[in-house]
C-alpha cells in the first residue's frame, strides 16, 4: 500500500461516519440485536432483511423471548425470508444463552463459534460491533475489497483474515468492520464499482493497474438440476392434509402439501402427476379421486429449481390419522423417518410453518376451495 495503515483507516472511518447508511440495527446495538441482524444478513440483501428484522423485534424483542417461543412460532416469523435453518439456529442459541450463558452472549470470538450456525465471520462481526472485540470480520463484500486493494485474482480466507487484520483499527473494531463491509456494499460493487468517489482509491493497487474489473476472479457457477414435484392437496370434509419436514435438513420442521418427486427424464404430464400424487396418498393409507389441477408453482432454491404441480384429490369422509411414509419430499432430499402429519382448516393455513412455495401453493388451494379461479403462480 502506497500510504500507511493510520490513514487509511482514517480516510475509511471518515468516510463511514459520513455516509453510513441508517440501518435500525445500528440505532441500538446490543448483543441480541447484532447477532439476529447478522445472523438474517447471511446471504440475504440488507433490503429484504429491514422488515423482518423490525418484525422479529416486536414478537421477539430478547433472548427470553425469542428462547420461550415455540419452533413453530420462530419458523413463522421467519418464514419468506429464506435459509431457515438460520432461524433455527437463533432460536437453539437463544436456549443456550438462557440455560448455559446466564441470560448473557459469551464475547469471546472461540466461544461463539460454538453456538448453533455461528461460523468464523458472524463471530468475528458479532464480537467486533456488539464487544468492541479487536477482530477483523471478512464477508462477501469484504473479500471483494481487499482483493481489489491488493490486487489479488484470488486468494484463500487465511489470507484475507490476515490482510484484514492488518488493516482492523484497533480503536474502533466494530466500525472498521462495518465501514469495509460498507464500502463493498456500497461503492466496491461487484459491477461499475464506484471508483472515484472511493475514499480509499490511493491504496487501491487494482486501480493503479487496471484491474479493478478483474478482481477477484469470479467464480463459473454450476448448472442448477431443475426437478419436478407432484404435489398432493388431499381435501376431506374441507379439511386438508398437511406433513411436517423433518428435523434436519432444507427447511426442516417445517410445514408442506405432501409431494413426490417425478423420476429423472419422466415428462410431467398431466396423467403422470395425477397418477403419481394418488400413489403417494395411498403410501399414507388414504384413496381419493382427482377432483382438479392446479396452476404449477416454481421455486428457486439455492441448490435446485424446483417445479410444484399440485392436484386436488377429494376423500370420501374425514379419514383417520394419516401416517406419513418416508418418501422425497418437495425439498429434494430423502425424508430420514416418519414425520408428523395434520388435517388443516384452510382458513388457518397461516398458523402453519409454510415456507414461501408452500404459500403460494395454499394460496391457490383456498381459491379452489372457495369456488373462485385460482390466481397463475410461477
Amino acid at each position: 500500500m502506497r500510504r500507511d495503515r493510520a490513514a487509511f483507516r482514517r480516510a475509511l472511518l471518515d468516510h463511514f461516519d459520513r455516509n453510513r447508511r441508517p440501518l435500525p440495527w445500528r440505532s441500538e446495538r446490543t448483543p441480541y440485536r447484532v447477532m439476529v441482524s447478522e445472523v438474517m444478513l447471511q446471504q440475504t440483501r440488507v433490503e429484504t432483511v429491514i422488515p423482518y428484522y423490525r418484525r422479529w423485534l416486536r414478537r421477539f424483542p430478547g433472548w427470553d423471548e425469542l428462547a420461550a417461543a415455540p419452533l413453530d412460532d420462530v419458523l413463522r416469523a421467519w418464514r419468506g425470508l429464506g435459509y431457515y435453518g438460520r432461524g433455527r439456529n437463533l432460536h437453539r442459541t437463544a436456549r443456550l444463552v438462557r440455560e448455559r450463558f446466564g441470560g448473557g452472549l459469551p464475547e469471546d470470538p472461540d466461544a461463539l463459534r460454538e453456538l448453533p450456525g455461528v461460523g468464523e465471520y458472524t463471530a468475528a462481526a458479532v464480537a467486533s460491533i456488539a464487544f468492541g472485540r479487536p477482530v477483523a470480520a471478512v464477508d462477501g463484500n469484504v473479500r471483494r475489497v481487499l482483493c481489489r486493494l491488493f490486487d489479488l485474482e484470488e486468494a484463500t480466507a487465511a489470507r484475507l483474515r490476515d490482510e484484514a487484520a492488518r488493516l482492523l483499527d484497533p480503536g474502533r473494531p466494530g466500525d472498521f468492520n462495518e465501514a469495509m463491509m460498507e464500502l463493498g456494499a456500497t461503492v466496491c460493487t461487484p459491477r461499475s464499482p464506484g471508483c472515484d468517489g472511493c475514499p480509499v482509491e490511493a491504496w487501491c493497487r487494482a486501480r493503479a493497474s487496471g484491474t479493478v474489473d478483474e478482481r477477484p476472479r469470479r467464480r463459473a457457477r454450476g448448472k442448477v438440476p431443475r426437478l419436478e414435484y407432484a404435489t398432493a392437496v388431499a381435501v376431506a370434509d374441507g379439511a386438508v392434509l398437511l406433513v411436517k419436514r423433518p428435523e434436519t435438513g432444507l427447511l426442516a420442521g417445517m410445514w408442506e402439501f405432501p409431494a413426490v418427486r417425478l423420476g429423472d427424464g419422466e415428462r410431467p404430464g398431466r396423467r403422470s402427476v395425477a397418477t403419481a400424487a394418488l400413489r403417494l396418498l395411498e403410501d399414507f393409507g388414504l384413496r381419493g379421486r382427482l377432483a382438479a389441477r392446479l396452476d404449477p408453482v416454481r421455486h428457486a432454491f439455492t441448490h435446485l429449481h424446483a417445479t410444484y404441480r399440485p392436484v386436488v384429490v377429494t376423500l370420501p369422509g374425514m379419514p383417520g390419522a394419516p401416517h406419513p411414509p418416508r418418501t422425497a419430499s418437495a425439498s429434494g432430499a430423502d425424508d430420514d423417518g416418519p414425520r408428523d402429519a395434520a388435517w388443516a382448516d384452510p382458513a388457518r393455513f397461516d398458523d402453519f410453518a409454510l415456507p414461501v412455495a408452500q404459500q403460494r401453493i395454499a394460496a391457490l388451494v383456498r381459491s379452489r376451495l372457495r369456488g373462485t379461479r385460482p390466481r397463475a403462480s410461477g
